[in-house]
């Protein structure tokens, strides 16, 4: 029996830039394999109020926490709505709203992760079922809720490449090693630098120019390189709150913006090659904003060994949107939307929880 699904994917990630929606095809002729077909992409900027509540969580009561959680749940629902007429789609022909939520806590080691985009709030206001919260059940399950992204690469992009770089907000990597699929995220990424670059009245390095005319400080380097986080072996992940408590405090040992951006990317650059490096990889697929930031993929190939492959625009943009939409492909079916040996969960698990629109 042929399996037909058509999933809106959505992605708000640590970067903060916005929502990115997918709208994907799938269908299952095969047992173990998946077609899938993007059929339209876009990207939605935060407008300004939501973006200065996200700047500023740490000023949010709980009460604020929660009325943010609606009013992103309300925008993702506006959003949704404005791509299904821009893009003339019957909302008969969509199975569910899969959502990724914006990451404000992940703290795997106490037990939770929460993202916020209410479910209920995103189905009511579209009247398409919704299914969000993909990460917890793997952390009750013992895991770290993240990453999800790979069983995507694996089952959607492999012909691609070896092994997968995503550069958002964190860098995460994954690859084969024999025959299980090692994933974690291995360093930051967008966030220090677009943080840097908010202190110049821009809101990113575009395409690392800023950080190429800094000066390399090697002493924040080593600095940087000695966070212990990178002796620790996976399954491991980040999440802002490392990023203060353990990364931000150290760029102090340089007052200049553009030695701290120029020092940060080649930070970046040695972990990320030194995974990739140590897994033997030949060829890797590059993706998130990342990607496109020109001195960073230059000092990153510089370090690696292999051949960074650098994809189209709409792969980069949205790669993690059409994955989310899988995960809910797999959710419907009942299968496993996470890789237990990735996640160190006990078990696989089909995680999401499902919201009817009524």
């Amino acid at each position: 029996m042929k399996i037909k699904y058509e999933i809106i994917g959505l992605m708000s990630g640590t970067s903060l830039d916005g929502l990115d929606i997918a709208h994907v095809a799938f269908d299952r002729d095969e047992p173990n394999t998946m077609n899938y077909n993007v059929i339209h992409t876009a990207h939605y900027p935060y407008n300004e109020k939501i973006l200065e509540k996200l700047l500023n969580l740490n000023s949010l009561s709980t009460t604020g926490i929660l009325i943010l959680d609606k009013e992103i749940g309300k925008f993702y629902a506006e959003c949704v709505n404005g791509f299904i007429s821009n893009f003339d789609i019957s909302k008969n022909q969509i199975s569910a709203i899969a959502s990724h939520g914006q990451t404000i806590f992940h703290q795997p080691q106490h037990g939770f992760t929460y993202q916020i985009g209410c479910g209920s709030t995103l189905a009511f206001h579209t009247n398409i079922p919704v299914i969000n919260d993909f990460r917890t059940k793997d952390i009750i399950a013992g895991g770290q809720g993240a990453p999800l992204v790979p069983i995507g690469d694996f089952d959607l992009f492999k012909k691609e490449a070896e092994g997968f770089l995503n550069i958002g907000g964190f860098s995460n990597v994954s690859y084969k090693n024999d025959k299980d699929i090692i994933a974690f995220d291995c360093c930051p990424g967008n966030l220090p630098l677009n943080k840097l670059a908010s202190s110049k009245g821009i809101p990113f390095d575009a395409e690392g120019k800023l950080a190429a005319s800094g000066t390399l400080n090697f002493f924040l380097l080593d600095l940087l390189n000695s966070i212990d986080y990178y002796g620790f072996k996976g399954p491991k992940s980040l999440g802002t709150e490392w990023l203060e408590e353990k990364f931000y405090p150290l760029l102090k040992f340089d007052k200049e913006i553009e030695n701290n951006l120029r020092t940060v990317v080649e930070h970046i650059s040695i972990q990320i090659s030194n995974v990739l490096n140590d897994a033997k990889l030949n060829s890797v697929l590059v993706t998130g904003g990342g990607a496109k930031n020109t001195f960073l993929i230059e000092r990153i190939s510089h370090y690696f060994k292999g051949k960074l492959i650098v994809p189209d625009e709409q792969i980069i943009d949205f790669k993690e949107a059409i994955i989310f939409a899988y995960l809910g492909a797999l959710y419907l079916e009942g299968k496993p939307n996470n890789i237990a040996s990735v996640t160190g969960a006990s078990r696989h698990v089909a995680g999401g929880v499902y919201h009817i629109p009524g």
